[in-house]
């Protein structure tokens, strides 16, 4: 039963990721607050796994580097935006 509702945790945490990531999308800062929820929540859910069928936790390191490198990635976007724009509007952002 425990089992369960920790699925049921994770998943719900995952699910809120993504509403947040969908519905509040006018600000960077918040997109990459809520792409770095839902990677703690996959995070959660690959331990959580691994653990249960007794799996070498190696790749969680990988996923944990490659989060990281995502993270930084994210956070230079974002300064660069600032700097250039003035704000991490994304309506003030022109592709062109």
């Amino acid at each position: 039963m425990m089992v369960i509702n920790m699925i049921m945790i994770f998943i719900f945490m995952f699910i809120v990721g993504n509403m947040i990531f969908i519905l509040k999308h006018k600000h960077l800062l918040i997109v990459l607050l809520s792409l770095e929820y839902i990677v703690l929540s996959i995070f959660c859910i690959m331990m959580f796994f691994f653990i249960n069928i007794e799996y070498d936790l190696y790749m969680l390191m990988v996923f944990l580097v490659f989060s990281v490198c995502e993270g930084a990635l994210g956070l230079s976007i974002l300064v660069s935006m600032i700097r250039t724009h003035g704000n991490d509007y994304f309506q003030s952002f022109n592709l062109l």
